[in-house]
C-alpha cells in the first residue's frame, strides 16, 4: 500500500544518510592509513579493530548448504555470520604482510561503520534527512532513462511500442498461472507422475529465476552466462552446481564452442521465461529427490513444449482478460506519457504478437475504453520477429466489435482501426511515411540494408524509436537490420538499484573492491618473478574470501543467480546484449514522463576497456593500501 511504500522510502533515505556518514568515515580512516604510523592508527581505531573477528549481523540467509532459501522464508531465518574480513598472512614476506595488515584495518573500519549504519536510529539522521530532502529525493529517483548512446528525441518521428511487459506489466499471479497450466499439460499430455503435479501446483517461486539465463539441454542445468559466454553460475534443480563440475562439463574453461553452444543452450531472455525456468528446475529437483531416473534433454524438451503449448492455447490469456485487476499492474501515468508524445507530433504505433481481444482488455484496464484513439496504427498478432524481415505480407483489418478478420485490401492504416499480420515494409507504405530525408550521411547499416518499397521509402532510419521488453523478439532485428533507435524496458534496473542502495550491499561492494585492489597490490609487491607455492596459496585464500563476499552480495539481491546485469564479477551476456542493441533502457515506459519529447540523452560513460576506467570511479581511494 501507499503507507508501506512511504515507510520503505523513509528507510531508504535513512540508509542513504548513513551511507554519507560511512563514506566520510572511510575517507578519514584512509587519510590516517596513509599518514599515520601503525601505533597511532591502532590508538585511534580503538574498538573498531575488534571487528576483525566474525560478527553476528543481520543477513538474508542462515543456510550454509548449496540449497537456495526462497524469499518467503527469509524473514524466518536467524542472524548468520558474514564472511570473514580477517586476511591470511604470508609465511615469509613481511612486505606483503604489512600491506595485508593495512587492508585488514581498512576493512575493519568499514565493517564497523556499516554495522552502526544498519542499527542506528539517531535523531541526527532525521535532521539531516529533513534538510537534504530534495537531494535524497533526487538520489532515490529510480525511474531514470539510461543511455548507451546519444539519442535526440526531437529527431524521432515514429515510436513503436510492444504490449506485454512494455505498455502493460503483470503481477506474479500470471507467471504462477502459466507455471501451473504447463505443469498440468506435463502430467496429462506427457504422462509425467501425477505426484509431480500434486507436489508443485501453486509452487511457482518468483525469487528463483531472473531474466537472461539459459538452460543446458544436455544437463538440465539453469546457467547464468557472462558476456564471454562463460558459465558463471549454474543450478541443477534447486542445488548449486560446484565449480569443479562446471569445469568438468565445460572443458575446464566453463564455456562451450559456438556451434556446441547453439545446440545445447536454450536462452531464457524474456520475463515470461521465468515460469519455464522455474518449472525446469523444480521438475529436475523432483526427479532427484524421488530417485527417478531421467534424461535431462527429454525433460527439458518436454517442458519447453508444454510452455509453448500453454502460450498458443490462449488459456491463460482468457483468464487474464476476464480478471484484469488480478493480473495487470496499475499504470497511472501511461496515458499522459502517450498523449505527451502524441501532442509533440510523433506517430505512435502499437505492435503486439497477442490477439486483439486480449490487448483490448489490457489497454482498457490501464488506459480506458478509448485507448485506440491515441495510436496512428494498432497492429495485433504481428508475428514478430518475422514482422521485420517479411517483404510482402499484407495487413488485414480486424473488426473491433466482433474480432473477426476482414478480407478487403489494406492500402492505408486508419486511426482507431485494428490490423493484423502485415510486415514492416507494408507498414511504411500504408502510413505514407517518408524517411528518405536524412539530415546526416547514411550509416553503414542503412547503406547495407537498402530495403525500400516501390515508392522509394527507406525502412532503415534512426528516426524510428522502438520500445520493447524482449531483446531478441523486439529489438535486435530493429537495430541490426534497420538501424532503428531502440529502448528496452528492464524493470530489474529499479529493483536492483533499490537493493544496491542498502547499507548491507554497499558494505559487500566496498569489501569486494578492497580485496580485489589488495590482490593487485600484493602482486606488485611480489614483483614479476616466479611465484612460490606460498605466494600462490596466499592469493588463493584472498580470492576465496572475495568469492564468499560475492555470495553474500548475491543473497542480498534475493535470488540464487545475483544481478541480471552481472555474472559474478563480469558483465552478464544479457547486459552485453543490452548495451550492444539498445540505445536506451528504463524501468518502465512511464519513466518517460520525466523527460521532454525533445530531450537529448547522453551516455553516462562510453568507456569499454580497462585502461580507460580510472580508480576515481570507486567509492573511495584505495591507493593507501
Amino acid at each position: 500500500g501507499a503507507e508501506s511504500k512511504k515507510e520503505n522510502m523513509q528507510a531508504m533515505k535513512q540508509n542513504y544518510c548513513w551511507l554519507v556518514f560511512v563514506s566520510a568515515w572511510s575517507n578519514l580512516i584512509l587519510t590516517l592509513l596513509h599518514c599515520s604510523s601503525s601505533d597511532s592508527l591502532l590508538a585511534f581505531h580503538g574498538t573498531a579493530l575488534i571487528t576483525r573477528r566474525r560478527l553476528l549481523v543481520p543477513s538474508l540467509f542462515e543456510t550454509t548448504s548449496s540449497q537456495f532459501v526462497p524469499e518467503t522464508e527469509i524473514h524466518h531465518q536467524r542472524k548468520r555470520l558474514l564472511p570473514s574480513i580477517q586476511l591470511p598472512r604470508h609465511p615469509t614476506h613481511e612486505g606483503v604482510n604489512e600491506l595485508l595488515e593495512r587492508a585488514e584495518q581498512l576493512l575493519a573500519s568499514v565493517y564497523e561503520s556499516s554495522t552502526i549504519a544498519t542499527s542506528s536510529t539517531t535523531s541526527d539522521c532525521s535532521i539531516q534527512q529533513e534538510k537534504s530532502n530534495n537531494f535524497c529525493k533526487h538520489f532515490f529517483q529510480l525511474e531514470k532513462v539510461f543511455a548507451n548512446s546519444y539519442v535526440d528525441l526531437s529527431k524521432i518521428e515514429m515510436i513503436g511500442f510492444d504490449f506485454d511487459y512494455t505498455l502493460v506489466t503483470y503481477t506474479n499471479d500470471l507467471l504462477s498461472t502459466i507455471y501451473d497450466q504447463a505443469l498440468q499439460r506435463l502430467v496429462q499430455e506427457k504422462q509425467y507422475p501425477v505426484r509431480l503435479q500434486e507436489t508443485l501446483t501453486g509452487k511457482f517461486d518468483p525469487f528463483f529465476s531472473i531474466r537472461g539465463l539459459a538452460v543446458d539441454k544436455e544437463t538440465g542445468w539453469i546457467a547464468h552466462l557472462s558476456y564471454t559466454h562463460k558459465v558463471a553460475v549454474a543450478w541443477e534443480g534447486r542445488e548449486k552446481v560446484s565449480s569443479e563440475r562446471l569445469r568438468q562439463e565445460y572443458s575446464g574453461k566453463q564455456t562451450l564452442r559456438p556451434e556446441e553452444r547453439k545446440k545445447r543452450l536454450k536462452p531464457l531472455n524474456d520475463l515470461f521465461s521465468m515460469a519455464e525456468c522455474c518449472l525446469i528446475a523444480d521438475t529436475v529437483q523432483f526427479f532427484k529427490d524421488n530417485n527417478i531416473p531421467f534424461f535431462p534433454r527429454s525433460c527439458v524438451e518436454d517442458i519447453l513444449g508444454v510452455i509453448s503449448a500453454t502460450h498458443i492455447s490462449g488459456d491463460f490469456h482468457r483468464l487474464v482478460a476476464s480478471n484484469p485487476e488480478k493480473y495487470f499492474e496499475p499504470k497511472p501515468h501511461l496515458a499522459s506519457v502517450l498523449q505527451t508524445l502524441k501532442d509533440s507530433g510523433k506517430k505512435l504505433i502499437f505492435v503486439s504478437n497477442s490477439p486483439f481481444w486480449y490487448v483490448d482488455a489490457g489497454m482498457k484496464h490501464v488506459i480506458g475504453p478509448d485507448w485506440r484513439a491515441t495510436w496512428d496504427a494498432v497492429i495485433v498478432s504481428a508475428g514478430k520477429p518475422s514482422f521485420y524481415t517479411d517483404s510482402a505480407k499484407p495487413f488485414r483489418e480486424v473488426s473491433s466489435r466482433t474480432g473477426r478478420v476482414k478480407f478487403k485490401k489494406i492500402d492505408q492504416l486508419e486511426t482507431g482501426e485494428v490490423y493484423t499480420e502485415g510486415c514492416l515494409r507494408e507498414l511504411t507504405r500504408c502510413l505514407n511515411w517518408d524517411t528518405t530525408q536524412e539530415t546526416s550521411s547514411p550509416s553503414p547499416v542503412r547503406s547495407r540494408f537498402q530495403a525500400q518499397t516501390n515508392a522509394g521509402i527507406s525502412l532503415a532510419s534512426p528516426k524510428v524509436l522502438y520500445i520493447g521488453d524482449s531483446l531478441f523478439a523486439d529489438l535486435v532485428d530493429a537495430k541490426r537490420e534497420f538501424g532503428w533507435t531502440t529502448a528496452a524496458v528492464t524493470p530489474e534496473v529499479k529493483t536492483e538499484l533499490e537493493l544496491q542502495s542498502s547499507a548491507d550491499y554497499v558494505l559487500t561492494q566496498q569489501v569486494i573492491e578492497t580485496l580485489t585492489h589488495t590482490l593487485r597490490r600484493v602482486q606488485d609487491v611480489l614483483g614479476p618473478g616466479i611465484r612460490s607455492d606460498e605466494d600462490v596459496a596466499l592469493m588463493n585464500l584472498v580470492e576465496a574470501i572475495a568469492s564468499q563476499w560475492r555470495d553474500e552480495q548475491t543473497a542480498i539481491l534475493g535470488n540464487p543467480f545475483g544481478s541480471v546485469f552481472r555474472a559474478r564479477f563480469q558483465p552478464s551476456l544479457f547486459a552485453h546484449s543490452l548495451r550492444r542493441y539498445c540505445d536506451l533502457y528504463m524501468a518502465g515506459v512511464e519513466s518517460l514522463r520525466h523527460y521532454s519529447p525533445q530531450h537529448r540523452f547522453y551516455p553516462e560513460d562510453s568507456r569499454l576497456l580497462s585502461h580507460e576506467i580510472q580508480m576515481d570511479n570507486e567509492c573511495w581511494d584505495l591507493d593507501v593500501i
